[in-house]
């Protein structure tokens, strides 16, 4: 696998990394050995799968997992989900790719434990930093256990998060596993234009607020009619039963 620290190490510490650059290095040396790693994806959503798994399809072998016990209430959780799969199975069916899903445990207390303290911070403060540190440790930690060669985040294609620090806080967290980080800046080259794009041509649910109960409430979203909404969507869904295809398996078996 291509080391990301030496590449790294070649650029300007006093500058900011374009890790769009980077990432682009690394998919023409895959290209150029004619070799297709095996990635697992952290995304948050539907909307930020889309330009991601069309770019990165063309140079490898794609998982999507879906970690994320920020997301409130837990029937906005489950439309998420669903959209999700949805959108990877209408993808493969247009594309002809064979993108997998993969769900990991929801368990919201967790993440509440894990960012106490936090909880009156900013959008964009130590609150999310900490909250992706805890999503992008948990793909690592699959990624290990189930032989990806790289574990990465669709996170860097919104142009509210910021690239620098997501980026940061995957490297730092491939240091604690014996798995790679992909660095991106998905947002780039008009990605969350063609994000966007996407979005419609698959009708594709856009949310309207990225996930945690903090940043709703700050926001003043009406988590009432939030979860109203997606019980309603939820009603008459399940996602085993309506995208068999797409489900990860490993040595043969569901997990």
């Amino acid at each position: 696998m291509i080391d990301l620290q030496e590449i790294l190490s070649r650029m300007n510490p006093n500058q900011n990394i374009n890790y769009d650059r980077v990432m682009q290095q690394m998919t023409k040396v895959w290209a150029k050995e004619l070799v297709r790693p095996k990635i697992l994806m952290h995304v948050c959503c539907a909307p930020c799968s889309t330009y991601t798994l069309e770019y990165l399809t063309q140079y490898a072998d794609i998982t999507v997992y879906f970690a994320n016990s920020n997301i409130h209430p837990k029937d906005e959780y489950h439309r998420r989900a669903y959209v999700t799969q949805k959108f990877v199975a209408d993808f493969n069916a247009k594309t002809g790719n064979n993108v997998c899903f993969l769900e990991a445990d929801y368990v919201p207390n967790e993440f509440i434990k894990t960012v106490r303290g936090l909880e009156k911070e900013p959008e964009g403060g130590d609150r999310c930093r900490v909250c992706f540190d805890y999503r992008l440790d948990k793909t690592a930690q699959k990624a290990v256990e189930l032989g990806f060669d790289y574990f990465a985040s669709a996170l860097t294609i919104s142009p509210h998060k910021n690239s620098q620090t997501i980026n940061a806080v995957g490297i730092d967290v491939q240091n604690v596993y014996t798995t790679k980080y992909l660095p991106s800046d998905f947002k780039k080259n008009n990605g969350y234009r063609r994000s966007v794009e996407m979005c419609e041509e698959y009708d594709v649910y856009r949310q309207c607020y990225c996930g945690c109960v903090y940043a709703a409430k700050a926001q003043a979203i009406d988590l009432v009619q939030v979860k109203k909404d997606a019980k309603a969507f939820m009603q008459d869904k399940n996602s085993a039963n309506d995208f068999p295809q797409i489900r990860f398996t490993y040595q043969g078996k569901d997990i």
